[in-house]
């Protein structure tokens, strides 16, 4: 079954380029069955690239989703147009009052701030603390999954003396887990971020379990059953040219930046990259999808109850 997002949205024209089954509202209503409501709270700056990214991702699965895009309520985006996000977004204002099968909230390039420096923070704070009673299955995704792991656990994110940048090859560590099933023994990721969450603080926490880690940049995928939550820190949704972009970026600009390790074709920049992560994005996208199905009560209302 195919993802529902309005026909007007881009990543519903680039989608259905690359073969991903999508439908427009009409369509949708059509079918007698619940699809999973999953919303995305947008905290990138690149809307329009990041919403595609992952809708390609939570739309290869055989159930209907219906794809709800979030904003924080007052934080204005420099990057994406205002049209856009007034014809597609939600503040999260709004939502409050309803249910959601699955959340997923996005990293964010802050992560110099403390976290009670980001103006939008307080808000963030009470979505993390609403997904307990409103939504069935959070994933936190990178700044997100720090900032929400530190909220419930209290876990700090540590800066890095220089920035973790490109695709490392991670360890499977739980391959039992829903989440890793048809998982390889190691898998890449890309990475791209300036911080860390520390293996042995992860430990201390009886209530997690990291499932995918590395001996490089530590924990990358970390379950919390408690809160019904998974923190992924690294970036699985990422197109094969996202990190091209970021270096491309920072060299124009004259800002340092190492060439992101074992990337591009014989680590030059002059010849084009790789995507060795797109197969396992699928999976781990798809299985969080199937457990959200298995566990999600059929009336949307008794999520929470």
């Amino acid at each position: 079954m195919p993802i529902k997002i309005p026909a007007d949205l881009p990543a519903y024209s680039v989608l259905t380029r690359e073969g991903v089954r999508v439908l427009d509202v009409d369509q949708a209503a059509r079918q007698d069955i619940r699809p999973l409501r999953i919303a995305l709270l947008n905290l990138m700056p690149k809307k329009i690239q990041t919403e595609t990214q992952f809708a390609r991702l939570i739309g290869a699965t055989p159930l209907q989703i219906e794809l709800t895009l979030l904003r924080m309520s007052d934080h204005q985006t420099r990057n994406t147009a205002a049209e856009h996000m007034e014809s597609f977004y939600r503040p999260v204002s709004e939502v409050w009052d309803e249910k959601f099968d699955g959340l997923i909230i996005t990293g964010a390039p802050i992560e110099h701030l403390d976290f009670d420096q980001v103006g939008y923070y307080e808000e963030l704070r009470r979505v993390m603390d609403w997904t307990q009673t409103n939504v069935q299955s959070t994933m936190a995704v990178c700044w997100g999954g720090m900032a929400m792991i530190n909220h419930f656990h209290g876990i700090k994110k540590h800066m890095l003396d220089a920035k973790a940048f490109g695709c490392y090859r991670h360890q499977n560590l739980a391959p039992a887990s829903p989440y890793l099933n048809g998982f390889s023994d190691d898998c890449v990721i890309p990475v791209s971020r300036w911080t860390e969450i520390k293996q042995a603080e992860v430990d201390a926490v009886p209530e997690l379990k990291t499932l995918l880690g590395s001996n490089q940049v530590g924990p990358a995928l970390i379950e919390d059953a408690t809160h019904r939550t998974v923190y992924i820190f690294n970036h699985f949704e990422y197109d094969r040219d996202t990190l091209k972009q970021e270096y491309d970026r920072d060299v124009a600009a004259g800002t340092p930046i190492n060439i992101p390790e074992n990337y591009y074709t014989n680590d030059d920049p002059a010849l084009p990259p790789v995507n060795r992560w797109r197969s396992h994005a699928h999976l781990l996208y798809g299985n969080w999808i199937q457990e959200i199905y298995q566990s999600t009560p059929y009336d949307i209302e008794q999520i929470g109850a």
